[in-house]
């Protein structure tokens, strides 16, 4: 398949679906893109002008079709201080550079960084987003009228329930219009969206940020666009991932790096903040049928009508109906079968696992917690390489002569290892150093084997070293120490 007509099936391979998905997702978005807003500061227009640039931007750019993009949680807590500091426009220039790193980052193919998160940090990601969602859902759950329990529970016996009757129409699209039409026939007192903030009123209008182009506003934005851009991507990079997994099918991540950077550039010039992927509604987008491009744009493009032509009808939407729906997005995105897992995984996996869901929910902040778990995943694995070192010893006491057979890879987490298979008290006048299953990877490596050739050289020993392949000679070559002649049959593996 050619990469024009798989572009094309991208966009229409499943239109009923994608459509109707688009519309549950852009009806999640409103309170989500309000809610963020306030989060930043700013206006509620800002979040929802966000929420639509770069969803339609994304669904034409980015490289993993069905998932959603918009103003996020993760993205907002990054813009408090400065717009608190500086102001508006600033955000907005801000957001431009934000997007420029971003697509500078896919041409480079960050997104082959994916490859070094481990499956441990993607589950405990997972897992940790699930706990926020529901967390996120519980101010409108604590300290409320009895009938919103009522209204809740209603709405998620809709949401599972109504698949057994007919999967044509998304069960959570049905929960809302059937909450939001009780709603306002029985006249109940209930918590709306229109309860949240004023809509806006009008179309967003195309302008560059009233900011001086200067060295001064780059010093002032840049610090904020490297961090937004970073934990933009990293979110929208894991979310792609799940995505994937949930789907069975590949996307192009670095496609999808400037799709971001496309998508956050529209938005500012718009008047919206920063924003990335968001793996709440894309499971609500995939778990409505959502699979394409046009789930993506109608997402955004339908947010957009609701807010300026539907207004009114959104604003009596109870949040009972939307609090059901994340609710159950929040269940559905927990790995449950993670927790018994935790029995028959190897220790180090759910160490990891649970460091990030830990520090995720603790701080709050995504590429903290994933951090966290890339780095304990490569110490661990460190660890568990440098174990598969050995050194054998065979001797010809007659003769005199030692040999040590290396094995395994030689890095800095083995190289004590490494030296620990010598015996340096022994006095053979003879010593081989036999590394042809070996293979040194860095400075320290080379270092050590330095280390080993000159104590037992100090002992007297006449040493050899045999079998480096290609790479590991050329890295004693330039940063080895001890004689190049002891360098003897240097042969490639």
């Amino acid at each position: 398949m050619t990469t024009s007509s798989r572009y094309f099936r991208d966009w229409f391979f499943n239109i009923r679906a994608d459509v109707l998905a688009g519309i549950v997702v852009a009806l999640a978005l409103i309170p989500e893109a309000i809610g963020f807003s306030v989060i930043a500061g700013v206006d509620p227009k800002v979040g929802l002008f966000a929420s639509f640039a770069i969803a339609c931007v994304s669904a034409f750019v980015g490289g993993r079709p069905g998932m959603i993009s918009a103003a996020t949680a993760a993205t907002a807590v990054v813009m408090t201080s400065l717009v608190r500091d500086h102001g508006l426009q600033y955000l907005f220039a801000a957001t431009i550079l934000m997007g420029a790193i971003q697509i500078v980052a896919g041409l480079l193919r960050v997104g082959r960084l994916m490859r070094f998160v481990s499956r441990s940090v993607i589950t405990g990601f997972v897992n940790a987003l699930a706990i926020l969602i529901f967390m996120a859902q519980l101010p409108e759950l604590i300290h409320v009228p009895p009938v919103t329990y009522a209204m809740v529970a209603a709405g998620l016996a809709i949401i599972y329930l109504f698949p057994r009757l007919t999967r044509a129409v998304p069960s959570p699209l049905v929960a809302i219009a059937v909450l939001t039409l009780f709603a306002w026939w029985s006249g109940i007192e209930l918590r709306t969206v229109g309860d949240l903030g004023e809509l806006p009123s009008s179309l967003p209008a195309l302008a560059l940020p009233d900011v001086p182009l200067n060295l001064e506003t780059l010093k002032i934005i840049l610090p904020y666009s490297l961090t937004l851009a970073a934990v933009g991507l990293l979110e929208s990079l894991l979310t792609a991932q799940i995505v994937d997994d949930m789907t069975d099918t590949m996307s192009n991540k670095s496609q999808e790096c400037i799709g971001q950077g496309a998508g956050n550039l529209a938005s500012a010039l718009i008047g919206g903040m920063g924003g990335c992927a968001m793996i709440g509604q894309s499971v609500i987008n995939v778990t409505s049928g959502g699979r394409g491009r046009l789930s993506t744009f109608v997402a955004g493009a339908f947010l957009l009508v609701l807010i300026l032509v539907l207004d009114d009808l959104v604003r009596i939407i109870p949040m009972a109906a939307l609090v059901a729906v994340m609710v159950m997005v929040s269940i559905g995105t927990f790995s449950w079968r993670s927790i018994l897992d935790l029995r028959t995984n190897p220790r180090s996996s759910s160490v990891v696992m649970l460091a990030t869901v830990v520090t995720v929910v603790a701080t709050r902040d995504l590429a903290i917690g994933v951090l966290v778990g890339v780095m304990l995943s490569g110490v661990f694995f460190a660890g568990k390489v440098a174990r598969l070192v050995h050194v054998s010893v065979s001797a010809d006491e007659a003769a005199g002569r030692v040999v040590y057979t290396v094995t395994g890879q030689i890095f800095f987490a083995s190289a004590e290892v490494f030296l620990r298979g010598f015996d340096f008290d022994r006095r053979p006048r003879e010593v081989v150093i036999d590394v042809t299953h070996a293979h040194f990877w860095d400075i320290t490596s080379i270092g050590a084997l330095d280390k080993a050739v000159m104590k037992l050289r100090k002992a007297g020993a006449e040493v050899t070293v045999l079998g480096l392949n290609e790479a590991s000679a050329t890295m004693v070559d330039r940063f080895g120490r001890h004689d190049k002649d002891v360098l003897a049959d240097v042969s490639p593996h």
